[in-house]
C-alpha cells in the first residue's frame, strides 16, 4: 500500500514539476505543447518502471539517508537522460524549451528527494517513540547478542525492537540468568521457534561465527515455511582487520576479511588535497628550508637531507626524506637504533628539529611524489616493522593505504621512540582506527589539530 501510494506521489510529481516549470518559463496559465506533455508522461512511465529497479521504493529501515538519497538522484537523473534521448530522437528538441526543460527537471526532481526525506525523517521520529518497529529475535552467545542489543537501543530511529534472545551456549545462559538485558533467554529451540510464531515475530538476526555454518541451515529449514526475515550478522570480532565489505568478485559475493579498506574512487578528494596541500606547503615553506639547510651544513658535516627506505602503500618500499638531525655515523646491518634522551648523535640544530617537527618537513616531497599522504599511519624503519610485525595484532594492516606525515596515533599523543611493545600496540590501535573510520572530513580534523598542538611533543627528542 505505501509502495503504491509513493509510486503514485512521484509521478504526480513529476506532472507538478513540469507545470510549475512552464509557469515560471512562459508566465501562462496551464497550456503545455504538445512536446511538453509527451516528455511528462514519458517521465511518468519511466519513474513507475525504472525507479523499483533502482530499489528507491525499497524499506529505508536502518540504512543510510544520504546513501538512499543518493540512489533516488540517481534513478531521476536516468529518467531525465531517456527523455532527452527520446526528444532527439523524435526529432523535437527544437519544440522544447530548454529553460522549461532544466526547470522541471530541478523542480521534478527536488520534489521527490525533499518528500522522501521528510517522510523518512518523519519516520524516525515516530519509531523513536516506540512505533512503527519490526520485533527482532536474536540468535547468538551472550557476549555478540549484548554487543547488537546496544546497537539498537543506540539507534532507536531504526525502529527494530528486540524481544528475546536465542543463547547458543549454555554456559551464557546460566551467567545471565535466563535474561540479557531485560529479555528473555531460550536455550531450547522448538520453544524458541513457538515464541517467534505465536507472537509473530518480523525478523530472526543469526549472530554467529561465519564458522557455525550448520547451526545457520538448522535455523533456515526451521523457519522455511514461516513468512519471517532470517538475517545472518556475522560474529567477526576475533577478526579485527575485518572491513565489513562485501564485495562481487567474478559473480560470487565475498566478504573482505584482510584486503584494501577504501575504494580507489573514493580515495580521490584525498589524493587532490595531497597533491595541491603539498606544492603549498613546499611554496610557502621555501624559506624555512634554506634557513635549515645552511644551519644543517654548518653544524656538522654531511648531507643535508636524511634518507632511509620505508614501506609505503601495500609494502612497496620507498626512500622518506627528512632532515639530517644527527651526526654522520653507521650502524650494523639490520640495526636501528632510536633516539633516546640526551642522545649525544643529535645535534644542537637536530634536537630543536625533532622535538618542532621540523625535519619531517622534506616528507612533503615524498607526498608530491605520491609515496606517502599528508594524513596517515607513520611508516616505521623496516628493521621495526620486522620486529613489531609478529608482537603487534594487525601491526601491517597499517600498510593498506598510503604512510604519512601526520596521523590520527601522533596527534594523540603517540610520537617519538616506541621503547616497549605496549606503547607500539597504542599505536597500531589508533592507526587501524583511523584506517577503519577514514574520511576526508577525518583528514581535515586531523590536519587542523595537527597545525594547532600536533608539532611540538614532550615524547620528541
Amino acid at each position: 500500500m505505501f509502495r503504491n501510494t509513493a509510486r503514485c506521489l512521484d509521478a504526480l510529481f513529476v506532472i507538478a514539476g513540469g507545470l510549475l516549470a512552464h509557469w515560471m518559463r512562459f508566465s501562462t496559465p496551464i497550456a503545455l505543447s504538445d512536446t511538453e506533455r509527451l516528455l511528462i508522461a514519458f517521465n511518468c512511465v519511466l519513474v513507475l518502471l525504472l525507479f523499483p529497479g533502482f530499489g528507491v521504493y525499497d524499506t529505508w529501515r536502518g540504512k543510510s539517508l544520504p546513501a538512499m538519497l543518493a540512489r533516488v538522484a540517481a534513478a531521476w537523473l536516468v529518467v531525465v537522460a531517456a527523455a532527452l534521448v527520446l526528444a532527439f530522437t523524435l526529432h523535437r528538441m527544437d519544440a522544447v524549451s530548454r529553460l522549461w526543460f532544466g526547470y522541471s527537471t530541478l523542480m521534478s526532481g527536488a520534489l521527490i528527494v525533499v518528500t522522501k526525506c521528510l517522510v523518512h525523517v518523519a519516520l524516525r521520529s515516530v519509531r523513536r517513540r516506540g512505533m512503527n518497529y519490526r520485533t527482532v529475535a536474536i540468535v547468538g552467545a551472550p557476549g555478540f547478542s549484548r554487543t547488537l542489543l546496544a546497537h539498537l537501543e543506540h539507534a532507536p530511529q531504526a525502529g527494530f525492537k528486540p524481544v528475546c534472545v536465542f543463547d547458543t551456549s549454555v554456559e551464557g545462559c546460566a551467567a545471565y540468568g535466563a535474561r540479557l538485558n531485560r529479555l528473555p533467554v531460550l536455550t531450547d529451540l522448538d520453544a524458541f521457534a513457538t515464541k517467534v510464531r505465536d507472537e509473530h515475530v518480523n525478523e530472526v538476526w543469526l549472530a554467529l561465527p561465519l564458522s557455525e555454518e550448520h547451526t545457520i541451515y538448522r535455523f533456515t529449514r526451521m523457519f522455511r515455511h514461516d513468512f519471517v526475515n532470517l538475517r545472518f550478522i556475522p560474529d567477526v570480532r576475533s577478526l579485527s582487520l575485518f572491513n565489513h565489505a562485501l564485495v562481487d568478485v567474478v559473480g560470487l559475493p565475498t566478504l573482505n576479511l584482510n584486503a584494501t579498506p577504501v575504494s580507489p574512487p573514493q580515495m580521490w578528494p584525498k589524493l587532490i588535497f595531497d597533491r595541491l596541500f603539498a606544492t603549498a606547503a613546499l611554496l610557502a615553506l621555501a624559506p624555512v628550508f634554506v634557513v635549515l639547510a645552511i644551519g644543517i651544513k654548518l653544524g656538522s658535516p654531511g648531507p643535508v637531507f636524511f634518507r632511509q627506505t620505508r614501506k609505503g602503500v601495500d609494502g612497496q618500499p620507498f626512500a622518506i626524506y627528512k632532515f639530517r638531525s644527527m651526526t654522520v655515523h653507521h650502524e650494523a646491518h639490520g640495526q636501528v637504533t632510536q633516539a633516546s634522551r640526551n642522545d649525544t648523535r643529535i645535534t644542537k640544530l637536530g634536537g630543536f628539529m625533532r622535538r618542532t617537527s621540523l625535519d619531517e618537513l622534506p616528507q612533503f616531497l615524498n607526498v608530491l611524489l605520491g609515496q606517502m599522504s599528508v594524513v596517515g599511519p607513520r611508516p616505521h624503519a623496516i628493521e621495526h616493522d620486522d620486529l613489531y610485525k609478529d608482537q603487534v595484532y594487525g601491526y601491517m594492516h597499517r600498510y593498506r593505504i598510503k604512510p604519512g606525515i601526520t596521523g590520527w596515533a601522533q596527534v594523540n599523543g603517540y610520537r617519538g621512540a616506541t621503547t616497549k611493545v605496549e606503547k607500539m600496540e597504542a599505536r597500531v590501535k589508533f592507526d587501524l582506527f583511523y584506517i577503519h573510520n577514514w574520511s576526508f572530513w577525518f583528514d581535515m580534523k586531523i590536519v587542523f589539530i595537527t597545525i594547532f598542538k600536533g608539532f611540538v611533543s614532550r615524547n620528541a627528542f
